[in-house]
C-alpha cells in the first residue's frame, strides 16, 4: 500500500512538471511570434532556450580529491621545504611549473627578509596565480607552502631540531589550490579568482610572532588597491578525523565570510564543521585582516602532529581534501552576497 501511494504522488509530480514546462514553452512561443518570428524561427528559438537552461542547471565542477592527494605527496617528496634550503628551491619551482601550465597570469613576489638574531637573510618568494582578470568581483583563497625549519612541538626533544616535512601543515592547503586551479582553468567561475601562496609563514619561534607569516605581511603591505570580495585561508585541514571550529580573529573581523562558509558547509552535510569558536590563531589571514582584506583561517588546530616530525602523508586523508574542495567549488561556481564586515583588524 505504501509503495503503490509511492508511485502514484511520483506520477502526480511528474504530470504536474510536465504541464508546467508545456505552458511555459507555449508562452515563450506565443510572445516570439508576436514579436513576428516566424514559425521556424520561433521553433529554433525555443529549443534554443530549452538547451540554456538544460546547460545552466549542470552540476558544477568535480574535485578530484586523488589529484589533490598526489600533490601533497609530490611536495613531501621533495623533502622539508623551510627557506633557504635545496628543498624550498625544488619545491619554488615544482609550484611555479604547476601554475604555469593553469594560467598565464602568475606573478612572482620575490623578497628577501633579515633575521637578526641568527643574522641570515631569508630568500622568499610569494606566488600569485590570477583567474579571469575581467571579473572585478574576486575571490581570495590563500595557503602557505614553507614548512617549519624545526620540529619544537615534537614529543621525542631529541628531534625538535630537525624540520618537518609538513604534509599537512602547509602542503594540505597548497594542493587543494592546484587542484582548484585545475578546475578553474577548465571552465569559468562565477567570480575572478586569485590564488596566493604565501612564503615564510613557519619560520620563528613560537615567541616571536613578528617572524611568522613574512609572505602575507609583505603582500599586505604591497597590495596597492587588490580588494577581494572574500578571502578564505588553508591551513592544517588535510588530517584524517577533520574537525574545522570558528576560528575567533575570522569569527570578529570576517564575520560575514565565516558565515558563509559555513552555511555552504551545512547545506554539503559536512559534519566536520563545528558551530562554537575556539583559538585565537595568529595565521596568515591576520595580515590581510589588518590590510581591510576580509579573509577567514580554516584550520585543524588540533591536529595530533603540529610541529612535529610525525607530520607525514600517512596521517592525511583524501577525504579531507575533498571536503574542502568540494566547499571551495561550490563557492567559486554560485552567487553569493554577504552583509557588510565589521572592519579591519587594528
Amino acid at each position: 500500500m505504501i509503495l503503490r501511494s509511492l508511485k502514484t504522488s511520483c506520477f502526480c509530480r511528474i504530470r504536474f512538471w510536465q504541464k508546467l514546462f508545456t505552458l511555459v514553452q507555449d508562452s515563450f512561443y506565443n510572445f516570439l511570434m508576436i514579436l513576428g518570428a516566424k514559425k521556424e524561427t520561433s521553433l529554433c528559438l525555443v529549443f534554443s532556450y530549452i538547451l540554456l537552461l538544460n546547460c545552466s542547471s549542470l552540476s558544477v565542477p568535480k574535485f578530484d580529491s586523488e589529484k589533490a592527494f598526489a600533490e601533497l605527496n609530490g611536495q613531501c617528496q621533495i623533502g622539508p621545504r623551510y627557506p633557504n634550503s635545496p628543498g624550498h628551491d625544488r619545491c619554488r619551482k615544482y609550484l611555479l611549473d604547476k601554475l604555469s601550465g593553469y594560467t598565464n597570469l602568475v606573478k612572482i613576489q620575490d623578497f628577501t627578509y633579515r633575521d637578526e638574531a641568527l643574522q641570515k637573510d631569508l630568500k622568499l618568494t610569494n606566488l600569485i596565480a590570477s583567474f579571469y582578470p575581467e571579473k572585478k568581483e574576486r575571490v581570495l583563497l590563500c595557503a602557505h607552502w614553507d614548512t617549519r625549519p624545526f620540529a619544537d612541538q615534537d614529543p621525542d626533544s631529541s628531534l625538535r631540531s630537525k624540520p618537518i616535512l609538513g604534509a599537512n601543515d602547509g602542503a594540505s592547503g597548497v594542493a587543494i589550490l592546484l587542484e582548484i586551479a585545475r578546475i578553474i582553468s577548465q571552465r569559468k567561475s562565477q567570480w575572478g579568482v586569485d590564488l596566493i601562496f604565501f612564503d615564510g609563514e613557519d619560520w620563528g619561534p613560537e615567541s616571536d610572532l613578528d617572524k611568522f607569516c613574512l609572505g602575507s605581511k609583505y603582500f599586505a603591505k604591497n597590495k596597492g588597491n587588490y580588494q577581494p570580495q572574500i578571502g578564505i585561508l588553508l591551513d592544517m585541514v588535510g588530517g584524517k578525523n577533520l574537525q574545522l571550529y570558528k576560528e575567533a580573529h575570522s569569527f570578529i573581523y570576517a564575520q560575514d565570510v565565516l558565515n558563509l562558509v559555513w552555511e555552504r558547509a551545512k547545506k554539503l552535510g559536512f559534519t566536520c564543521f563545528k558551530d562554537s569558536i575556539q583559538y585565537f590563531v595568529y595565521d596568515d589571514h591576520i595580515p590581510l585582516l589588518e590590510a581591510g582584506i576580509p579573509c577567514i583561517d580554516l584550520i585543524d588546530f588540533d591536529y595530533p602532529w603540529y610541529h612535529t616530525v610525525s607530520d607525514t602523508p600517512a596521517k592525511c586523508s583524501p577525504q579531507s581534501l575533498q571536503i574542502i574542495g568540494d566547499l571551495l567549488v561550490d563557492i567559486l561556481y554560485h552567487p553569493f552576497e554577504l552583509t557588510p564586515s565589521p572592519g579591519k583588524k587594528e
